[in-house]
């Protein structure tokens, strides 16, 4: 799973997930049982960290390789993430302003949006997992055993706002403490119920990292 290689694969540019995303809300027609916005909502909530983290990691990544070209020392391995960042145009003059205290700093902020970028894929595998017919929404069904997989309570009064709330808070608080371990035991009891990682969704993961 991502949370282990974070393999990121599926075609095409960024924009068009989130114009497949925005279809899906726009064309939403609630039921009795469940309103279809609730997956279309929380994803682009994940995606907009990913879209910021991924142009933090490539400043990291890239200023941390110029700084190790000082010292002759190869940079650290990005662990997982098979993504190349786009260099600055100048870097001698982009990454001391950027990073004026050096390497160090470089590393800790590698470290870090590495460690946020990891966490914004997981949860949206996670969530792609979870929509299991891979149509862009949630039936009464798939969000059932996603609040159930993650130990969340839905509140039948408030079918729309409030699964969305909860799962935009939640994914919150994993991001602001850096913990998959939630996320990963969810994952875990999606798969026990049949739920996997189709074809479809390695696609979508891979058109977010291009």
């Amino acid at each position: 799973m991502l949370a282990q290689r974070l393999r990121c694969t599926r075609p095409a540019a960024p924009v068009v997930i989130f114009l497949a995303v925005t279809a899906a809300f726009t064309s939403a027609q609630a039921t009795p049982a469940i309103d279809d916005s609730i997956f279309p909502r929380f994803s682009r909530h994940v995606i907009r960290y990913v879209q910021r983290d991924k142009v933090a990691f490539a400043q990291a990544s890239t200023c941390l390789s110029w700084f190790y070209k000082g010292t002759k020392t190869p940079p650290p391995v990005v662990q997982g993430i098979h993504w190349q960042p786009s260099a600055f145009s100048k870097p001698e003059k982009d990454c001391p302003a950027i990073y004026p205290k050096g390497m160090d700093a470089a590393r800790d902020d590698f470290a870090k949006t590495q460690a946020q970028l990891s966490i914004g894929l997981t949860v949206y595998e996670l969530a792609l997992v979870a929509d299991r017919n891979d149509d862009y929404t949630y039936n009464a069904t798939e969000l059932r055993d996603l609040f159930a997989s993650l130990s969340l309570t839905l509140d039948p009064s408030d079918p729309t706002q409030g699964p969305v709330a909860t799962l935009t808070e939640r994914f919150d608080r994993w991001y602001q403490v850096r913990s998959l371990d939630e996320v990963m035991t969810g994952m875990s009891l999606l798969y026990d119920q049949g739920y996997r990682v189709t074809a479809g969704d390695r696609a979508d993961l891979d058109r977010i990292m291009k």
